[in-house]
């Protein structure tokens, strides 16, 4: 009878040690949610150290190191040849964190090389959004100081065969979420509204400086938002 009991009261304890459990598990609080890495990309004359401030601004939001890539790139060769590397590089992000897809946040001619990334080197199988903060989309003719000096530049400039073959058909090209972000002010992009993208969230955010367009906190926080 002894040796019953205990057998009894062991079960008791068991099955009371597994509500607690249960119990303990469930009010736990749930594990925060992790974000598509984002990888930054500069434009032209530029370079990764471009995009500090809002790295520091995302950081400060929740997302972590290892979930931002700030990119640098040699800007004067063709935008085809850094599609090709930024490929490269978003494959290695996906591998080092395991992500599915990742997010792309470009300044002026990046927009030119990621676009050309996502339309012609399957890149809209690997990316959720696409920000583009005062994207030289469409040429700009004050790329006629330097178009004679770089392939990139004279890819940049209004008319130019590059900006034709990429506009053509759909802009705004697979299941990516598109976002372009411009100013009525901005002096390196003539017209102002080369930047927007046809099949886009497209929003004016006011008179930034071109060179503001990618460290205004104020458009951070539009992108951040778009991008969460």
């Amino acid at each position: 009878m002894q040796r019953y009991r205990r057998r009894i009261s062991a079960a008791v304890s068991a099955v009371v040690s597994s509500l607690l459990l249960a119990l303990s598990l469930s009010a736990a609080p749930a594990q925060a949610a992790t974000h598509n890495p984002i990888v930054f990309v500069h434009g032209l004359s530029s370079s990764s150290s471009s995009w500090d401030d809002w790295i520091a601004d995302f950081k400060a939001d929740g997302y972590t190191s290892s979930e931002l890539f700030a990119w640098s790139y040699d800007w004067s060769q063709s935008n085809v040849t850094t599609a090709s590397q930024l490929s490269t590089k978003i494959q290695s992000v996906l591998s080092q964190t395991g992500a599915s897809k990742v997010d792309l946040v470009v300044h002026s001619m990046g927009a030119l090389n990621s676009r050309y990334y996502l339309k012609n080197l399957g890149g809209t199988s690997y990316v959720d959004d696409f920000v583009s903060t005062a994207g030289v989309n469409h040429g700009t003719t004050t790329a006629s100081w330097c178009s004679w000096l770089y392939t990139s530049c004279a890819q940049m400039y209004t008319g130019s065969s590059f900006l034709t073959s990429l506009n053509s058909g759909d802009e705004t090209p697979g299941s990516v979420s598109y976002a372009s972000y411009w100013s009525n002010c901005d002096d390196a992009l003539t017209p102002d509204t080369t930047a927007i993208l046809s099949g886009a969230t497209n929003v004016e955010v006011g008179c930034i400086s071109h060179t503001d367009m990618n460290n205004d906190y104020g458009v951070y926080e539009q992108v951040r938002d778009f991008v969460a």
